[in-house]
């Protein structure tokens, strides 16, 4: 029986960075109860709980809003650049910058204010390619941001019901033990007065033993659940929830996979977030290939200068375009493009792997799915037909027709039983859950 296998990953996902929830502006860590407080929770309201407290979502989403100031950065470069200038200069009257230099400009004592206007008018395609490799970088980081929302939910979810099940196995164990403590009592009053011997009180009592040991091992289970389900909705301490039951009746699972493999297809923010990972690799490749073309530019002056030589006018203003064209760079250009073709292939290559492992996910959560959907029925049945080969076993002993092995072995035999159909009830739940995360179904 699967127990608590959650564990790893919700702990690890959640101490991330302590001095994320420090940041202003966010959720603070959710507060603690009072000790013996029986806090009632839903699977709704732990979603909540994890959505607002959760470290990992939060990152996501700030890492969504950083690609987003990417953009604007890219397209800056599309905009105009301005900016003032204040410039006092002394120097010998008439004197020139005759070494370190191929020209030979004059120097004059003066002092100068003035404004400078750049504008790109094209570089044939690359800035343009820049940004939209950008922004489709932004949009694979907002669908990343989904897929670690969805992923966290799923681990709610899963803890969820695993708390409910341990929660359950323990009364089943309690259950057991309450009546394995009559039957003690009873055989020891028979033994008492000579009706049974000794062997039977002591046969008793070690189906009592074994009782409060499964009764030790479920509640140690369920205190480890509900410590999981408290660290994954953020609070410090294992908080005593009283967890609500799901009253949705059982459906069993699609009949048709393949339909579930195209929804994932669709649906699954993973496979959206490395498409545009993809596009944004492609439209890179492209800008560092037009690293080659040319770029022409423009640039403006104006400003005044009140204190000058009499050889200066009082404002200076001029107008100009500049080109640039690459013709070597010890085959820089060449070597970037190439290394952006092969970035572009690798997230190629990692878009079918994803593909590939999504639909093998999908089709062995609906085997799952079913199996667990069947295996309702049986651990059903199992469960009557252990409970009236007890009831038998019991009758038969009464009687003195059977042994007291006959009889604690249907008790064992009752007691794997309840186990195994609660363990059914609830492992079809997760298989439910599991499969509504790999085809992306809305919540």
């Amino acid at each position: 029986m699967r127990r608590l296998w959650v564990t790893s990953f919700a702990l690890g996902t959640l101490f991330g960075t302590a001095a994320l929830a420090q940041m202003p502006g966010k959720t603070a860590p959710a507060p603690s109860v009072p000790a013996g407080t029986a806090v009632p929770l839903t699977l709704a309201q732990a979603e909540a709980l994890a959505i607002q407290n959760n470290p990992q979502i939060t990152i996501g989403r700030l890492r969504a809003l950083a690609a987003q100031q990417y953009v604007r950065e890219q397209r800056s470069a599309l905009l105009p650049n301005a900016y003032m200038s204040v410039t006092a200069v002394d120097a010998n009257p008439g004197s020139r910058i005759a070494a370190g230099g191929l020209n030979n400009p004059v120097l004059f004592p003066r002092a100068a204010a003035g404004a400078t206007v750049s504008q790109l008018i094209t570089d044939f395609g690359r800035t343009t390619n820049l940004l939209s490799s950008s922004e489709y970088s932004a949009k694979a980081e907002v669908n990343n941001a989904a897929a670690t929302r969805a992923q966290i939910l799923l681990t709610v979810d899963q803890a969820f019901y695993n708390a409910l099940e341990t929660k359950a196995l323990v009364t089943v164990a309690q259950k057991t033990v309450e009546s394995r403590q009559v039957f003690v009592q009873k055989i020891e009053a028979l033994t008492n007065a000579k009706l049974k011997s000794d062997l039977d009180l002591s046969f008793a009592r070690v189906d009592e033993a074994r009782g409060r040991l499964l009764l030790l091992e479920a509640e140690n289970n369920a205190d480890a659940a509900l410590a999981t389900l408290s660290a994954i909705l953020g609070y410090p301490d294992r908080q005593e929830f009283q967890l609500a039951e799901e009253t949705n009746p059982v459906a069993p699972p699609p009949a048709d996979v393949n339909g579930l493999i195209a929804q994932a297809m669709q649906q699954r923010p993973e496979i959206a977030a490395l498409q545009n990972q993809v596009e944004a690799a492609q439209k890179f490749a492209g800008a560092e290939h037009d690293l080659w073309r040319p770029t022409v530019g423009a640039l403006g002056v104006v400003g005044l200068a009140p204190v000058r030589d009499d050889h200066i006018p009082n404002w200076y203003g001029a107008v100009g375009v500049n080109i640039n064209i690459p013709i070597f760079n010890g085959f820089q250009y060449n070597a970037r493009g190439k290394a952006a073709d092969l970035q572009a292939e690798v997230n190629r290559q990692r878009l079918m792997d994803s593909k590939n492992t999504i639909a093998r996910d999908v089709r062995n959560a609906w085997q799952d799915a079913n199996r667990g959907y069947e295996r309702l029925s049986v651990t059903q049945q199992l469960r009557e037909q252990a409970s009236l080969s007890l009831d038998l076993a019991q009758a038969r002993y009464n009687l003195g027709l059977g042994s007291i092995v006959e009889f604690t072995q249907a008790e064992l035999q009752k007691t794997e039983a309840d186990i195994a159909d609660t363990d059914a009830r609830y492992q079809y739940r997760l298989s439910q859950l599991v499969l509504a995360f790999t085809t992306a179904e809305p919540k």
